[in-house]
């Protein structure tokens, strides 16, 4: 069976990402009810990471059987074809469960190595944002674009952590911003903070280290709204992880040297 054109599997993931999140957020308004489990330092999983997962795979697997997919909570399911979808059903769960409004659903399609499709969903805010391969990058269906930046002092730069990295890769790399006359954000959604910087609400985004499911849609955001980002895919990306580093074309060799000089690990 011929794969489906990539207009077709963006439909596809706008869909899924919004019935996701509409689950997402009934089980936001009844924190009360939830079950968590740690599963590290600020590390946390509940039922309803699960049950949204669920969904998505269910939904995926009744429109694209033949395709792989890829979650936080559920691992690899293998596929026949070339494609496979990486999904984080809820991207920011220690946000999610204090209470706390920046979350999101985030599904991506990687096609033959490279990442096609890409969604980003805030149920809070009901923000879709959603991009594919040569199509450009969209929020609620208008075209968006990254910031016109040049330094450091020219907007506010998406900084993410996870107790996965080293604590001095971080804070050196803030008081240098913050020595240049920045600013910086933490969402505790990477996915988000990405989705951001593609409309230019942020000038950039760093992380020592994502896994694959919290940052390909956002990364093809960015590249599709007119920036650059590290190639994450390089090596065993896709299933170990990397680092992150996105923004404005302009920014690139600020952000680069910057990641370069603070972060333990960088494939770009």
């Amino acid at each position: 069976m011929p794969s489906p054109p990539l207009a077709t599997r963006l439909a596809i993931a706008e869909a899924v990402a919004r019935e996701a999140g509409a689950l997402a957020l009934r089980r936001f308004r009844k924190l009360e009810t939830l079950t968590v489990e740690r599963k590290g330092l600020q590390d946390v999983v509940s039922a309803a990471d699960r049950e949204v997962e669920g969904l998505i795979r269910a939904r995926l697997a009744a429109l694209l059987p033949e395709d792989a997919v890829l979650g936080e909570e559920q691992g690899l399911t293998e596929g026949s074809s070339d494609a496979v979808w990486v999904v984080d059903p809820i991207d920011g769960t220690w946000c999610f469960l204090n209470g706390i409004g920046t979350w999101c659903v985030a599904v991506a399609c990687v096609i033959g190595g490279r990442t096609a499709v890409g969604v980003v969903f805030d149920p809070c805010s009901g923000e879709m944002f959603a991009a594919a391969r040569g199509l450009g990058a969209r929020l609620d269906g208008q075209r968006v674009r990254v910031a016109e930046a040049r330094s450091l002092r020219d907007g506010t730069l998406g900084v993410g952590f996870s107790h996965r990295s080293r604590p001095e890769e971080v804070g050196p790399l803030i008081t240098e911003v913050l020595a240049a006359g920045g600013m910086y954000h933490r969402h505790g959604s990477g996915a988000l903070g990405l989705a951001w910087t593609a409309c230019g609400r942020l000038i950039g985004y760093l992380e020592p280290h994502m896994n694959s499911w919290d940052c390909l849609a956002g990364l093809l955001l960015v590249e599709e709204a007119g920036g650059f980002a590290n190639d994450f895919l390089a090596g065993e990306g896709l299933t170990e992880g990397n680092a992150v580093i996105a923004g404005p074309p302009e920014m690139r060799p600020l952000l680069e040297d910057l990641a370069g000089r603070h972060f333990h690990r960088v494939r770009q």
